[in-house]
């Protein structure tokens, strides 16, 4: 059995003929960050409204808010266009 440690959730808009709007969610897990971020990508690209995080008892523990996904995407991206490692813990100042 994989361990996923990573869900998203995105809004899926409503399509129907009542005076209000209705909204449901879908959740998918993934058992790393580099997956999440592909299905966050595209939904967020797609207008959806995003949320993601770690599933408890992943530590560290991350709650990504729908307002910081763009950030969250961003993350790793310069690091890995300069040649540098993704994983911010990896490169440490030793004093």
């Amino acid at each position: 059995m994989k361990k996923h440690t990573w869900y998203v959730t995105f809004e899926i808009p409503w399509r129907g003929t009542a005076v209000r709007s209705r909204r449901s969610r879908s959740t998918q897990t993934f058992e790393s960050e580099a997956e999440a971020k592909n299905l966050a990508r595209a939904k967020f690209d797609d207008g959806l409204v995003v949320t993601a995080g770690t599933i408890v008892p992943h530590l560290p523990k991350r709650a990504i808010p729908s307002g910081s996904i763009p950030a969250w995407l961003e993350e790793g991206q310069e690091q890995a266009a300069a040649g540098a490692p993704e994983n911010p813990d990896a490169v440490r100042d030793v004093k």
